[in-house]
């Protein structure tokens, strides 16, 4: 059977993917359209049952600075007096303010339906089907899951079965970053015949 896809085009898209931070980001906004078009990607994600238990709150242009105020008043909410830190909050607040685009990751389980780990690996494919989106259009990409973004769900206006379960920074990047080696196929995959 032929190849209906070029798999070298698909495993170099997957080899390059990197998680570029908003400290090597530039200063290009991200448009509308562009954006729509990697959440078509998203959409896409394995599913069981048709769930589609994943949902993508996106902030962009002056939504940030509410967000960036937001997540520097969660990351105190959550952390101890005793470990607090001014730059640390300054940090997270900085992220946000240097992206383009900042995508909160909520889940949108269906306990009725199916076991949360299964909700849990859907939205995943669904982060990662992004991931892939925005590499091939330059953008850089980060997930990030502090422990404080349990505290945006008031913010958010989270549902009872909903839950944020990450921060996917955006931003353009020319930044090369260098490849790292994996383990082997052979030492994670045992093939039976």
């Amino acid at each position: 059977m032929d190849e209906k896809y070029n798999f070298e085009t698909l495993l170099s898209l997957i080899q390059s993917r990197r998680s570029r931070q908003p400290a090597v980001y530039d200063s290009r906004k991200i448009d509308t359209e562009t954006l729509r078009t990697l959440f078509e990607c998203a959409r896409f994600a394995p599913t069981h049952k048709k769930t589609q238990p994943w949902n993508f709150k996106v902030f962009t242009g002056a939504a940030k600075d509410s967000l960036a105020q937001e997540v520097m008043r969660a990351f105190q909410e959550y952390m101890p007096a005793e470990k607090f830190s001014e730059a640390k909050q300054q940090e997270f607040g900085k992220k946000v303010e240097k992206s383009a685009a900042v995508a909160l990751i909520i889940l949108d389980a269906h306990p009725d339906l199916l076991p949360e780990w299964e909700e849990i690996a859907a939205l995943g494919a669904a982060v990662q089907n992004l991931w892939l989106a925005c590499t091939t259009k330059g953008i850089g990409s980060y997930w990030s899951s502090p422990g404080f973004i349990k505290n945006l769900s008031g913010f958010l206006k989270l549902q009872e079965n909903q839950r944020c379960l990450g921060i996917f920074y955006m931003g353009y990047s020319e930044v090369e970053l260098p490849v790292w080696d994996r383990k082997p196929v052979e030492d994670f995959v045992e093939i039976y015949q």
